[in-house]
Protein backbone atom coordinates (compact mmCIF):
# COMPACT_ATOMS: atom_id res chain seq x y z
CA UNK A 1 0.00 0.00 0.00
CA UNK A 2 1.42 3.38 -0.96
CA UNK A 3 1.86 6.21 1.51
CA UNK A 4 -0.14 9.01 -0.09
CA UNK A 5 0.85 12.67 0.10
CA UNK A 6 -2.38 13.37 1.98
CA UNK A 7 -1.62 10.64 4.56
CA UNK A 8 1.89 11.96 5.12
CA UNK A 9 0.76 15.57 5.45
CA UNK A 10 -1.98 14.58 7.92
CA UNK A 11 0.41 12.45 10.02
CA UNK A 12 2.99 15.24 10.05
CA UNK A 13 0.41 17.73 11.27
CA UNK A 14 -0.75 15.38 14.03
CA UNK A 15 2.64 14.27 15.35
CA UNK A 16 4.62 17.43 14.67
CA UNK A 17 8.33 17.28 15.47
CA UNK A 18 8.02 13.66 16.57
CA UNK A 19 8.05 12.58 12.94
CA UNK A 20 11.55 13.99 12.52
CA UNK A 21 12.94 11.73 15.23
CA UNK A 22 11.11 8.54 14.38
CA UNK A 23 13.05 5.35 13.87
CA UNK A 24 16.46 6.45 15.10
CA UNK A 25 18.40 7.23 18.21
CA UNK A 26 18.10 10.94 17.59
CA UNK A 27 19.06 13.59 15.07
CA UNK A 28 22.67 13.44 13.98
CA UNK A 29 23.57 17.00 13.13
CA UNK A 30 26.40 18.55 11.25
CA UNK A 31 30.12 18.00 11.30
CA UNK A 32 32.53 20.94 11.66
CA UNK A 33 32.04 23.49 8.88
CA UNK A 34 28.52 22.25 8.29
CA UNK A 35 25.46 24.37 7.57
CA UNK A 36 24.47 24.46 11.23
CA UNK A 37 27.82 25.94 12.27
CA UNK A 38 28.01 29.63 13.09
CA UNK A 39 30.31 31.72 10.94
CA UNK A 40 32.13 32.99 14.03
CA UNK A 41 33.04 29.49 15.22
CA UNK A 42 35.85 27.74 13.39
CA UNK A 43 35.94 24.01 12.76
CA UNK A 44 38.85 23.53 15.16
CA UNK A 45 37.06 25.51 17.88
CA UNK A 46 33.94 23.43 17.43
CA UNK A 47 35.93 20.19 17.66
CA UNK A 48 37.68 21.51 20.78
CA UNK A 49 34.33 22.42 22.34
CA UNK A 50 33.04 18.94 21.59
CA UNK A 51 36.04 17.34 23.29
CA UNK A 52 35.70 19.65 26.30
CA UNK A 53 32.12 18.45 26.57
CA UNK A 54 33.19 14.82 26.76
CA UNK A 55 32.78 13.94 23.08
CA UNK A 56 35.45 12.15 21.10
CA UNK A 57 38.98 11.20 22.08
CA UNK A 58 40.93 14.42 21.84
CA UNK A 59 43.19 15.88 19.16
CA UNK A 60 44.94 13.67 16.64
CA UNK A 61 48.62 12.97 17.27
CA UNK A 62 50.85 13.03 14.16
CA UNK A 63 52.29 9.65 13.21
CA UNK A 64 56.12 9.56 13.11
CA UNK A 65 55.78 6.85 10.45
CA UNK A 66 53.70 9.18 8.29
CA UNK A 67 50.70 6.90 7.87
CA UNK A 68 47.86 7.41 10.36
CA UNK A 69 47.31 10.12 12.98
CA UNK A 70 45.23 8.93 15.95
CA UNK A 71 44.19 10.29 19.36
CA UNK A 72 46.54 9.63 22.28
CA UNK A 73 46.16 6.09 23.61
CA UNK A 74 45.14 4.61 20.26
CA UNK A 75 47.28 2.51 17.97
CA UNK A 76 47.01 0.89 14.57
CA UNK A 77 48.25 -2.24 12.90
CA UNK A 78 48.62 -2.88 9.17
CA UNK A 79 46.59 -5.97 8.21
CA UNK A 80 47.10 -6.00 4.43
CA UNK A 81 49.12 -3.74 2.13
CA UNK A 82 48.82 -4.01 -1.65
CA UNK A 83 52.11 -4.94 -3.30
CA UNK A 84 53.65 -5.98 0.04
CA UNK A 85 51.51 -8.59 1.78
CA UNK A 86 50.62 -11.77 -0.08
CA UNK A 87 47.65 -14.09 -0.55
CA UNK A 88 47.73 -17.76 0.37
CA UNK A 89 48.26 -18.46 -3.34
CA UNK A 90 51.43 -16.35 -3.43
CA UNK A 91 50.21 -13.28 -5.35
CA UNK A 92 50.34 -9.82 -3.83
CA UNK A 93 47.31 -8.35 -2.09
CA UNK A 94 45.22 -6.56 -4.76
CA UNK A 95 45.01 -2.77 -4.70
CA UNK A 96 42.24 -0.20 -4.29
CA UNK A 97 40.63 -1.40 -1.07
CA UNK A 98 37.01 -0.30 -0.65
CA UNK A 99 33.96 -1.62 1.24
CA UNK A 100 34.50 -4.14 4.03
CA UNK A 101 32.54 -5.98 6.70
CA UNK A 102 33.68 -8.14 9.62
CA UNK A 103 32.30 -11.57 10.52
CA UNK A 104 32.98 -14.00 13.35
CA UNK A 105 34.97 -16.89 11.93
CA UNK A 106 35.78 -20.35 13.27
CA UNK A 107 38.16 -20.86 16.21
CA UNK A 108 37.99 -17.26 17.39
CA UNK A 109 39.04 -15.70 14.09
CA UNK A 110 37.71 -12.53 12.50
CA UNK A 111 36.92 -12.73 8.79
CA UNK A 112 36.81 -9.55 6.70
CA UNK A 113 35.54 -9.46 3.14
CA UNK A 114 37.32 -6.65 1.31
CA UNK A 115 36.18 -5.13 -1.99
CA UNK A 116 38.79 -4.00 -4.52
CA UNK A 117 37.55 -1.11 -6.65
CA UNK A 118 39.42 -1.93 -9.85
CA UNK A 119 37.78 -0.74 -13.05
CA UNK A 120 38.34 -1.94 -16.57
CA UNK A 121 40.82 -4.41 -18.07
CA UNK A 122 43.35 -6.23 -15.92
CA UNK A 123 46.29 -4.85 -17.89
CA UNK A 124 45.63 -1.41 -16.42
CA UNK A 125 46.52 -2.47 -12.87
CA UNK A 126 49.71 -3.67 -11.21
CA UNK A 127 47.83 -5.78 -8.67
CA UNK A 128 44.41 -6.92 -9.92
CA UNK A 129 42.45 -9.60 -8.10
CA UNK A 130 44.00 -12.95 -9.16
CA UNK A 131 41.91 -15.17 -11.43
CA UNK A 132 41.50 -18.08 -9.03
CA UNK A 133 40.06 -21.12 -10.76
CA UNK A 134 36.32 -21.51 -10.23
CA UNK A 135 35.88 -18.03 -8.74
CA UNK A 136 35.97 -15.96 -11.94
CA UNK A 137 32.98 -14.17 -13.48
CA UNK A 138 34.65 -12.29 -16.36
CA UNK A 139 38.35 -13.08 -16.97
CA UNK A 140 38.83 -9.65 -18.56
CA UNK A 141 37.86 -7.68 -15.42
CA UNK A 142 40.34 -6.61 -12.73
CA UNK A 143 38.15 -6.32 -9.62
CA UNK A 144 36.71 -8.64 -7.02
CA UNK A 145 36.93 -9.41 -3.30
CA UNK A 146 39.43 -10.99 -0.98
CA UNK A 147 38.69 -12.61 2.37
CA UNK A 148 41.07 -11.67 5.18
CA UNK A 149 41.38 -13.91 8.23
CA UNK A 150 42.77 -12.39 11.44
CA UNK A 151 43.61 -15.09 13.97
CA UNK A 152 43.59 -14.67 17.77
CA UNK A 153 47.40 -14.68 17.84
CA UNK A 154 47.57 -11.90 15.27
CA UNK A 155 48.47 -13.99 12.22
CA UNK A 156 46.81 -12.96 8.96
CA UNK A 157 45.77 -15.03 5.95
CA UNK A 158 44.10 -13.76 2.76
CA UNK A 159 42.48 -15.47 -0.20
CA UNK A 160 40.26 -14.63 -3.18
CA UNK A 161 36.50 -14.64 -2.61
CA UNK A 162 35.47 -13.64 -6.14
CA UNK A 163 37.39 -12.42 -9.20
CA UNK A 164 36.61 -11.03 -12.64
CA UNK A 165 34.16 -8.37 -11.47
CA UNK A 166 34.49 -4.63 -11.99
CA UNK A 167 34.77 -1.61 -9.70
CA UNK A 168 33.67 -3.38 -6.52
CA UNK A 169 32.65 -0.51 -4.28
CA UNK A 170 30.88 -0.22 -0.89
CA UNK A 171 28.76 -3.41 -0.85
CA UNK A 172 27.06 -4.65 2.31
CA UNK A 173 26.65 -7.57 4.70
CA UNK A 174 23.60 -9.81 5.14
CA UNK A 175 21.88 -10.90 8.37
CA UNK A 176 22.88 -14.51 7.62
CA UNK A 177 26.60 -13.75 7.53
CA UNK A 178 27.52 -13.27 3.87
CA UNK A 179 28.77 -10.31 1.85
CA UNK A 180 27.08 -8.64 -1.13
CA UNK A 181 29.68 -7.07 -3.40
CA UNK A 182 28.45 -4.34 -5.75
CA UNK A 183 29.83 -3.40 -9.17
CA UNK A 184 29.93 0.38 -9.59
CA UNK A 185 30.27 -0.03 -13.32
CA UNK A 186 27.74 -1.04 -15.95
CA UNK A 187 29.93 -1.83 -18.97
CA UNK A 188 28.29 -4.27 -21.34
CA UNK A 189 30.06 -7.17 -23.02
CA UNK A 190 32.27 -5.82 -25.80
CA UNK A 191 32.83 -2.47 -24.02
CA UNK A 192 36.23 -1.59 -22.50
CA UNK A 193 37.46 -5.10 -23.19
CA UNK A 194 34.80 -6.82 -21.08
CA UNK A 195 33.50 -10.23 -22.15
CA UNK A 196 30.34 -10.17 -19.99
CA UNK A 197 27.81 -7.56 -18.89
CA UNK A 198 28.61 -5.77 -15.63
CA UNK A 199 26.68 -3.65 -13.14
CA UNK A 200 25.50 -6.44 -10.84
CA UNK A 201 25.58 -7.62 -7.23
CA UNK A 202 27.27 -10.91 -6.25
CA UNK A 203 27.14 -12.83 -2.97
CA UNK A 204 30.38 -13.92 -1.28
CA UNK A 205 30.50 -16.35 1.65
CA UNK A 206 33.44 -15.60 3.97
CA UNK A 207 33.31 -19.01 5.67
CA UNK A 208 32.33 -21.59 3.04
CA UNK A 209 34.74 -21.21 0.13
CA UNK A 210 32.86 -23.82 -1.89
CA UNK A 211 29.77 -21.60 -1.89
CA UNK A 212 31.64 -19.02 -4.00
CA UNK A 213 32.30 -21.36 -6.91
CA UNK A 214 30.91 -20.32 -10.30
CA UNK A 215 29.89 -16.73 -9.42
CA UNK A 216 26.32 -15.84 -10.35
CA UNK A 217 25.19 -12.22 -10.81
CA UNK A 218 22.06 -11.45 -8.79
CA UNK A 219 20.28 -9.82 -11.71
CA UNK A 220 17.03 -9.27 -9.81
CA UNK A 221 18.76 -6.36 -8.01
CA UNK A 222 19.14 -4.59 -11.36
CA UNK A 223 22.04 -3.60 -13.61
CA UNK A 224 23.41 -0.14 -12.91
CA UNK A 225 26.34 1.53 -11.12
CA UNK A 226 25.79 -0.14 -7.76
CA UNK A 227 27.37 1.34 -4.65
CA UNK A 228 25.98 -0.23 -1.46
CA UNK A 229 23.26 -2.57 -0.23
CA UNK A 230 21.59 -3.40 3.09
CA UNK A 231 18.97 -5.99 4.05
CA UNK A 232 16.03 -5.29 6.35
CA UNK A 233 16.20 -8.34 8.66
CA UNK A 234 12.56 -7.97 9.71
CA UNK A 235 10.71 -7.24 6.45
CA UNK A 236 13.12 -8.81 3.96
CA UNK A 237 13.55 -5.80 1.69
CA UNK A 238 16.93 -4.95 0.20
CA UNK A 239 17.90 -1.29 -0.19
CA UNK A 240 20.53 -0.26 -2.72
CA UNK A 241 22.29 2.93 -3.81
CA UNK A 242 23.46 4.04 -7.25
CA UNK A 243 26.48 6.32 -7.67
CA UNK A 244 25.78 8.05 -10.97
CA UNK A 245 25.23 11.41 -12.65
CA UNK A 246 23.64 12.93 -15.77
CA UNK A 247 21.03 12.40 -14.45
CA UNK A 248 21.69 11.85 -10.75
CA UNK A 249 21.40 8.34 -9.32
CA UNK A 250 18.68 6.57 -7.36
CA UNK A 251 17.99 4.89 -4.04
CA UNK A 252 16.29 1.53 -4.66
CA UNK A 253 14.13 -0.94 -2.77
CA UNK A 254 13.87 -4.60 -3.76
CA UNK A 255 10.95 -6.64 -2.45
CA UNK A 256 11.48 -10.43 -2.48
CA UNK A 257 8.91 -12.75 -4.03
CA UNK A 258 6.19 -14.00 -1.71
CA UNK A 259 7.26 -16.95 0.39
CA UNK A 260 11.00 -16.42 -0.20
CA UNK A 261 13.16 -17.49 2.74
CA UNK A 262 16.54 -15.83 3.18
CA UNK A 263 19.66 -17.82 3.96
CA UNK A 264 23.03 -18.89 2.67
CA UNK A 265 22.81 -19.71 -1.03
CA UNK A 266 19.12 -18.91 -1.48
CA UNK A 267 19.74 -15.85 -3.68
CA UNK A 268 21.33 -18.12 -6.29
CA UNK A 269 18.04 -19.99 -6.66
CA UNK A 270 16.02 -16.91 -7.64
CA UNK A 271 15.12 -16.06 -11.22
CA UNK A 272 16.69 -13.01 -12.84
CA UNK A 273 13.37 -11.14 -12.64
CA UNK A 274 12.43 -12.28 -9.12
CA UNK A 275 10.81 -9.78 -6.79
CA UNK A 276 10.13 -6.13 -7.52
CA UNK A 277 12.75 -3.38 -7.91
CA UNK A 278 11.54 0.16 -7.20
CA UNK A 279 12.81 3.74 -7.02
CA UNK A 280 11.60 6.39 -4.53
CA UNK A 281 9.19 9.24 -5.08
CA UNK A 282 9.48 11.68 -2.18
CA UNK A 283 7.21 14.47 -1.02
CA UNK A 284 7.34 16.96 1.83
CA UNK A 285 4.86 17.44 4.68
CA UNK A 286 2.81 19.77 2.49
CA UNK A 287 2.41 17.09 -0.16
CA UNK A 288 4.81 18.74 -2.63
CA UNK A 289 6.89 16.43 -4.81
CA UNK A 290 10.66 16.54 -4.14
CA UNK A 291 12.77 15.97 -7.24
CA UNK A 292 16.20 15.77 -5.58
CA UNK A 293 17.39 15.16 -2.01
CA UNK A 294 19.80 18.11 -2.26
CA UNK A 295 16.80 20.42 -1.79
CA UNK A 296 16.85 19.65 1.95
CA UNK A 297 18.68 22.44 3.80
CA UNK A 298 17.80 21.68 7.42
CA UNK A 299 18.73 18.86 9.76
CA UNK A 300 15.58 16.94 10.65
CA UNK A 301 13.91 17.44 7.26
CA UNK A 302 11.49 14.55 6.71
CA UNK A 303 10.18 13.31 3.38
CA UNK A 304 7.49 10.72 2.84
CA UNK A 305 8.40 7.99 0.36
CA UNK A 306 6.35 6.13 -2.23
CA UNK A 307 7.96 3.45 -4.37
CA UNK A 308 7.74 3.31 -8.17
CA UNK A 309 8.42 0.14 -10.18
CA UNK A 310 11.52 0.06 -12.40
CA UNK A 311 10.40 -0.71 -15.99
CA UNK A 312 13.51 -2.63 -17.16
CA UNK A 313 15.83 -3.53 -14.31
CA UNK A 314 18.46 -5.13 -16.59
CA UNK A 315 18.75 -1.89 -18.60
CA UNK A 316 18.77 -3.72 -21.92
CA UNK A 317 18.48 -0.52 -23.98
CA UNK A 318 18.27 2.37 -21.48
CA UNK A 319 20.09 2.87 -18.15
CA UNK A 320 17.72 2.37 -15.24
CA UNK A 321 17.96 5.96 -13.97
CA UNK A 322 17.05 7.27 -17.45
CA UNK A 323 13.88 5.20 -17.67
CA UNK A 324 11.99 7.75 -15.55
CA UNK A 325 10.71 11.13 -16.71
CA UNK A 326 11.01 14.29 -14.61
CA UNK A 327 8.45 14.26 -11.83
CA UNK A 328 8.27 10.47 -11.56
CA UNK A 329 11.04 9.77 -9.02
CA UNK A 330 13.47 11.46 -6.59
CA UNK A 331 17.19 11.57 -7.36
CA UNK A 332 20.40 12.37 -5.45
CA UNK A 333 24.04 13.01 -6.38
CA UNK A 334 26.70 10.45 -5.48
CA UNK A 335 24.66 8.07 -3.38
CA UNK A 336 27.35 6.14 -1.54
CA UNK A 337 27.63 3.93 1.53
CA UNK A 338 24.80 2.50 3.63
CA UNK A 339 24.53 0.68 6.94
CA UNK A 340 21.58 -0.94 8.68
CA UNK A 341 21.01 0.13 12.29
CA UNK A 342 18.40 1.56 14.66
CA UNK A 343 15.68 -0.23 12.69
CA UNK A 344 16.44 1.39 9.36
CA UNK A 345 18.99 2.25 6.69
CA UNK A 346 21.52 5.08 6.95
CA UNK A 347 22.15 6.39 3.41
CA UNK A 348 24.96 8.71 2.27
CA UNK A 349 24.87 11.34 -0.47
CA UNK A 350 28.49 12.44 -0.77
CA UNK A 351 28.07 15.92 -2.27
CA UNK A 352 26.00 18.04 -4.66
CA UNK A 353 27.09 20.76 -7.04
CA UNK A 354 25.91 22.32 -10.31
CA UNK A 355 24.16 19.17 -11.56
CA UNK A 356 21.83 19.29 -8.52
CA UNK A 357 19.28 21.90 -7.39
CA UNK A 358 21.13 22.32 -4.06
CA UNK A 359 24.78 22.41 -2.97
CA UNK A 360 26.38 20.59 -0.06
CA UNK A 361 29.46 18.57 0.88
CA UNK A 362 27.61 15.61 2.31
CA UNK A 363 24.30 14.30 3.60
CA UNK A 364 23.39 11.27 5.68
CA UNK A 365 19.73 10.22 5.53
CA UNK A 366 17.85 7.66 7.62
CA UNK A 367 15.17 5.59 5.94
CA UNK A 368 12.52 4.31 8.35
CA UNK A 369 10.77 1.35 6.66
CA UNK A 370 7.90 1.32 9.15
CA UNK A 371 6.94 4.97 8.62
CA UNK A 372 8.25 5.06 5.04
CA UNK A 373 10.13 8.28 5.64
CA UNK A 374 13.58 9.68 4.87
CA UNK A 375 15.00 11.95 7.59
CA UNK A 376 18.08 14.13 7.10
CA UNK A 377 20.55 13.37 9.89
CA UNK A 378 23.84 14.94 8.76
CA UNK A 379 24.32 17.92 6.45
CA UNK A 380 27.80 19.23 5.64
CA UNK A 381 28.16 22.67 4.13
CA UNK A 382 30.49 23.31 1.22
CA UNK A 383 34.04 23.19 2.56
CA UNK A 384 35.76 26.49 1.60
CA UNK A 385 39.30 25.13 2.04
CA UNK A 386 39.66 21.32 1.98
CA UNK A 387 43.45 21.61 2.30
CA UNK A 388 43.09 22.70 5.94
CA UNK A 389 42.64 20.15 8.69
CA UNK A 390 39.59 20.22 10.94
CA UNK A 391 36.68 20.32 8.51
CA UNK A 392 34.95 17.25 7.12
CA UNK A 393 33.50 16.81 3.62
CA UNK A 394 32.60 14.04 1.20
CA UNK A 395 31.24 11.25 3.44
CA UNK A 396 31.42 7.85 1.78
CA UNK A 397 31.45 4.48 3.58
CA UNK A 398 29.63 4.51 6.91
CA UNK A 399 28.99 2.27 9.90
CA UNK A 400 26.87 2.42 13.04
CA UNK A 401 29.17 2.53 16.06
CA UNK A 402 28.65 0.19 19.05
CA UNK A 403 29.59 3.24 21.14
CA UNK A 404 26.76 5.40 19.81
CA UNK A 405 26.26 7.43 16.65
CA UNK A 406 28.09 6.86 13.39
CA UNK A 407 31.64 6.45 12.13
CA UNK A 408 32.13 7.91 8.66
CA UNK A 409 34.92 7.49 6.10
CA UNK A 410 35.83 10.68 4.28
CA UNK A 411 36.29 10.80 0.50
CA UNK A 412 36.49 14.53 0.01
CA UNK A 413 39.06 17.00 -1.20
CA UNK A 414 42.38 17.62 0.55
CA UNK A 415 42.81 16.16 4.03
CA UNK A 416 41.02 12.83 4.64
CA UNK A 417 39.61 11.61 7.97
CA UNK A 418 37.66 9.00 9.77
CA UNK A 419 35.23 10.94 11.94
CA UNK A 420 32.42 10.24 14.34
CA UNK A 421 29.03 11.89 14.78
CA UNK A 422 27.04 11.56 18.00
CA UNK A 423 23.27 11.32 18.21
CA UNK A 424 22.97 15.00 19.15
CA UNK A 425 25.14 16.24 16.30
CA UNK A 426 28.58 16.70 17.82
CA UNK A 427 31.41 15.50 15.64
CA UNK A 428 34.95 14.45 16.40
CA UNK A 429 37.99 13.15 14.51
CA UNK A 430 39.09 9.55 14.86
CA UNK A 431 41.94 9.33 12.35
CA UNK A 432 43.72 11.31 9.64
CA UNK A 433 45.47 9.86 6.60
CA UNK A 434 49.07 11.12 6.59
CA UNK A 435 50.34 9.05 3.65
CA UNK A 436 51.13 11.58 0.93
CA UNK A 437 50.78 9.92 -2.48
CA UNK A 438 51.32 13.23 -4.28
CA UNK A 439 54.33 15.53 -4.09
CA UNK A 440 55.66 17.87 -1.43
CA UNK A 441 54.50 20.84 -3.50
CA UNK A 442 51.11 19.30 -4.28
CA UNK A 443 50.26 16.78 -1.55
CA UNK A 444 47.51 14.24 -2.14
CA UNK A 445 45.84 11.94 0.36
CA UNK A 446 43.69 8.98 -0.62
CA UNK A 447 40.17 8.45 0.63
CA UNK A 448 39.24 6.25 3.56
CA UNK A 449 36.87 3.32 2.93
CA UNK A 450 35.69 0.03 4.40
CA UNK A 451 35.01 1.33 7.89
CA UNK A 452 33.63 -1.47 10.10
CA UNK A 453 33.92 -2.68 13.69
CA UNK A 454 34.85 -6.21 14.69
CA UNK A 455 31.91 -8.17 16.04
CA UNK A 456 33.11 -7.68 19.63
CA UNK A 457 33.41 -3.91 19.08
CA UNK A 458 37.04 -3.73 20.17
CA UNK A 459 38.66 -3.08 16.80
CA UNK A 460 37.77 -0.56 14.11
CA UNK A 461 38.91 -1.72 10.68
CA UNK A 462 39.36 0.84 7.91
CA UNK A 463 41.01 1.05 4.50
CA UNK A 464 43.15 3.65 2.80
CA UNK A 465 42.10 3.05 -0.79
CA UNK A 466 45.35 3.98 -2.53
CA UNK A 467 47.69 2.15 -2.59
CA UNK A 468 45.41 -0.27 -0.73
CA UNK A 469 45.97 -0.66 3.02
CA UNK A 470 43.73 -2.35 5.58
CA UNK A 471 44.24 -1.07 9.12
CA UNK A 472 43.09 -2.28 12.54
CA UNK A 473 42.60 0.52 15.08
CA UNK A 474 42.39 -0.20 18.80
CA UNK A 475 42.32 1.97 21.89
CA UNK A 476 40.20 3.25 24.78
CA UNK A 477 36.84 3.23 22.99
CA UNK A 478 34.01 4.66 25.09
CA UNK A 479 30.33 5.43 24.81
CA UNK A 480 29.90 8.86 23.26
CA UNK A 481 27.59 11.30 24.97
CA UNK A 482 24.53 12.41 23.10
Amino acid sequence: MSLTRRDFARNSAITGAGVALAGSAGVLATAPNALASTESETASEKSADAHAGGVGYGPLVPDPKGLLALPAGFKYRIITYSGRTKLESGEFTPSNHDGTAAFDGPRGTTLLVNNHELKGPRAGWDHPVPLTEGLVYDPAAAGGCTVVEVRPGGQVAEWVGIAGTSTNCAGGSTPWGTWLTCEENSDKAGTNGMTKDHGYVFEVDPIDRRANKDPKPLKFFGRYDHEAVVIDPKRGHAYLTEDAASPNGLFFRWTPPKGFEYGRGTFRKLADDAGVLQAPKCFDSGGKFVDDLSRATRIGTVYGVDWVDVPDRDARTTPVRKQFADGEITRARKLEGMWWGDGGAYVVSSYAREESPGRHDGQVWFYDPKRRTLTLKVLLGVNPDPSKDGAFDGPDNITVSPYGGLVIAEDGEGVQHLFGATDSGRTYPIARNELNIGTEEEPEYSEFAGVTFSCDGRTLYANIQTPGIMLAITGPWKRQRR
